[in-house]
């Protein structure tokens, strides 16, 4: 019998990520219900025999455990929280894990919508990129009560492997900005000494074996430095998604009254590139704000 054999999980959000993280929950025997707005895009799902619903609210009564991964805050607020939401459709004793990167404040809103539906609700925003997700070896960060935690494990289980319980509702989402704010600074770095590199007449692939193995190694230099070098900037994760993200972070830490110029910094040139039409690219792609060639 396979871990998730009995039990009905709704997953919503089919992307980059998403696809592949139901794809996992299936594989282990979950009955899945799945929606996302467009249907085509999901029909390889519904031939492995994942069942369509046209709406959140459809799906939501079915289900024991529903599971999120979407694009913004404000879908995210739908979603969950809207007339038709989530909260307001699923049964009793349902169990929500938002898995998108969105504001701790929304977390904690939706933490106690839920309770007071007598749900439960975890944030759970993940880090890895497409290359965790098929690999399920994603970092889950989560934050919410022990008990719901605890239950839900084994599903986690099945996406990720680093996964820790960061604190109460909310913990999660913030836990998620310190990682976007370390890979932010991390991927100018990145893409700065390739540049330099470049220009100083070097090799970038003996480059890369070289500082990749030492104090420099982290990461983006070893998942997306060879796609930089190889002219592959499709996306694991969108450059818009990711400015979604430092601009989460950034209003978070102004609340905290914290001054962060590295992740300003990178934010800066994050939407120089978004303004020349790389939106939609991976977020390696800061190289082209660079690369002029």
């Amino acid at each position: 019998m396979t871990a998730l054999a009995g039990k009905k999980i709704g997953f919503i959000g089919l992307g980059v990520m998403g696809r592949s993280m139901a794809r996992h929950l299936g594989e282990n025997g979950a009955e899945l219900h799945i929606y996302t707005r467009t249907k085509s895009k999901a029909e390889d799902l519904i031939e492995a025999g994942m069942q369509w619903h046209g709406s959140a609210g459809d799906l939501a009564p079915i289900c024991d455990i529903i599971i999120t991964i979407v694009g913004y805050p404000k879908d995210v607020e739908e979603i969950y929280l809207g007339e038709k939401g989530l909260i307001l459709s699923a049964k009793p004793g349902t169990t929500f894990i938002d898995m998108t990167t969105s504001s701790p404040e929304l977390a904690k809103r939706i933490y106690k919508a839920a309770e007071g539906n007598g749900c439960f609700a975890l944030d759970a925003p993940v880090s890895g990129g497409d290359i965790g997700a098929q690999r399920a070896a994603l970092s889950i960060m989560v934050g919410g009560d022990e008990t719901v935690f605890e239950a839900v494990l084994p599903v986690l289980q099945c996406m990720g492997g680093g996964i820790v319980l960061q604190g109460g509702a909310g913990a999660g989402q913030h836990t998620k900005m310190a990682n976007q704010i370390a890979i932010a600074s991390n991927m100018v770095g990145v893409c700065e000494a390739l540049i330099y590199a470049k220009n100083a007449g070097l090799e970038l692939e003996s480059v890369l074996q070289s500082i990749g193995s030492g104090a420099a190694g982290s990461w983006s230099l070893s998942n997306l430095a060879p796609r930089i070098i190889g002219g592959d900037f499709e996306p694991g994760f969108y450059v818009k998604h990711f400015i979604k993200d430092m601009g989460i972070a950034l209003d978070s830490a102004k609340e905290m009254g914290l001054d962060l110029p590295g992740l300003a910094l990178a934010n800066g040139l994050y939407e120089r590139i978004a303004e020349a039409g790389l939106g939609d690219k991976g977020t390696h792609a800061l190289y082209k704000a660079w690369d002029v060639e």
